[in-house]
């Protein structure tokens, strides 16, 4: 796997969950959560890159259980389409089906409410996300 860090997104209406690996690609945490509605989206977006200097961006795509496109890829895509203007590094699609679920499973069994943990359960969906690009990074050599 090559060196350095990856990031990953959930991206949601109200908030985008961020995660990040260490520099080895083996572990993946939750670093923070954005506002997508804010006025400066794309400069926080913008010091992120410039902060971890990440060689690639997982994104989650959301679809049904189905596996067709849920209404809310439309949103994605834009999202997407603003990461391209900041940045160059590849950006790799996800599928996200069950990351949000798991992640409040995950969270309710260490004490944590749904109330009091909406912005970590975003997190944690996209630590998710990142490490399901990180396992396919792992098993082919590089993601696709």
């Amino acid at each position: 796997m090559q060196s350095g860090r990856r990031i990953g997104f959930d991206f949601g209406v109200v908030r985008i969950g961020v995660a990040m690996s260490d520099t080895s690609g083996l572990i993946a945490s939750p670093l923070t959560t954005l506002q997508a509605q804010s006025a400066d989206l794309a400069e926080q977006l913008s010091s992120l890159f410039a902060e971890f200097e990440p060689i690639y961006l997982a994104v989650g795509e959301p679809k049904h259980l189905s596996g067709s496109e849920s209404k809310s890829m439309e949103l994605v895509a834009e999202f997407v389409s603003l990461l391209r203007t900041i940045t160059s590094v590849p950006i790799h699609m996800v599928d996200e089906r069950m990351s949000t679920l798991s992640a409040a499973r995950d969270l309710r069994a260490t004490g944590h409410t749904a109330k009091t943990s909406k912005e970590k359960i975003d997190a944690a969906s996209a630590v998710a996300i990142l490490e399901s690009a990180l396992n396919r990074e792992r098993i082919a050599g590089k993601i696709e």
